[in-house]
């Protein structure tokens, strides 16, 4: 594994805000193992090893974000490439949370290549918006032929454990995911604080949490849409599983974090083996 620090300008942070940059790349080599073979960072982003608890053909990696919030003017930039027959899975050690504030926006960026014959898993924790913050999420993922793609997003407005609400603020995000050069699926939503669209039906419906999980590349056979959509939530909150061309997607809507985790989690593990050819391993940190 080669680690570095990134030269040249950082991609147009506020000045007043830490930019932090990750490029990554896993490889498969001798056939059998999927190894990092490149990590870059600037600024507090990065992994600190590879992981195997499953085989060698798996690639494991734990992002850490030692500052572990997000506030105004951060920019965190986040690339990564699996190349052709490789496998990797990307998780985070918890939440991840955007800070209350006046001033600019707080962004990610994160783009997801996957080359021929590859799988990524995109498995982060939720992220907590706290009330105030100004946020802007952008994801982008691209697929090789026959690659696969599975990952999922969780957001909760506000600090729900402190009865916190999202009166204030903003937060926006974007998803884009093509296939073989072709668009496939483009979602792009922008919620204000105390706006009508939170409590409103056609919208969050009083619902603090929100989450997508999204199973890309191949078209999922109708015993196993059937599967994930019998998957019951533990408590309030709604899901649904809607099928696209070669994408399934899993939404919940409800009040908790641990039941918009677990629920997604449940779906993950039905359509793990059909995307990625493997029984579903959850990742040690998940436990801790």
């Amino acid at each position: 594994m080669h680690t570095e620090q990134v030269s040249g300008a950082p991609a147009q942070p506020s000045p007043s805000g830490w930019p932090a940059q990750l490029r990554l790349r896993f490889e498969r080599r001798h056939d059998t193992r999927t190894v990092l073979a490149l990590q870059r960072h600037e600024g507090p982003l990065l992994v600190q090893k590879a992981l195997y608890p499953e085989d060698e053909q798996c690639c494991h990696a734990i992002l850490l974000h030692p500052p572990a919030g997000i506030v105004a003017g951060d920019l965190l930039s986040i690339d990564v490439t699996v190349d052709t027959q490789a496998h990797a899975l990307l998780t985070t050690p918890g939440a991840s949370k955007w800070y209350r504030s006046s001033g600019p926006l707080a962004q990610t960026d994160t783009r997801l290549q996957v080359g021929s014959g590859a799988a990524l898993e995109w498995l982060p924790r939720e992220a907590i918006v706290f009330e105030g913050a100004r946020a802007c999420a952008r994801l982008k993922i691209e697929l090789a032929e026959r690659a696969r793609c599975v990952g999922w997003e969780i957001w909760c407005l506000g600090r729900t454990a402190r009865g916190e609400r999202f009166d204030t603020g903003c937060l926006q995000v974007e998803t884009r995911l093509a296939s073989g050069g072709r668009p496939r699926w483009e979602e792009r939503g922008r919620l204000e604080g105390g706006s009508a669209l939170l409590s409103a039906a056609a919208g969050l419906a009083d619902q603090p949490v929100f989450g997508t999980l999204w199973a890309a590349g191949l078209d999922p056979p109708a015993p196993l849409l059937e599967r994930c959509r019998a998957v019951r939530l533990e408590g309030p909150g709604r899901g649904a599983v809607t099928q696209l061309p070669e994408l399934l997607l899993a939404r919940y809507l409800g009040p908790s974090t641990e039941e918009a985790f677990t629920w997604l989690s449940a779906i993950w593990s039905l359509v793990r083996p059909h995307y990625v050819g493997r029984a579903a391993v959850r990742p040690r940190i998940w436990a801790v």
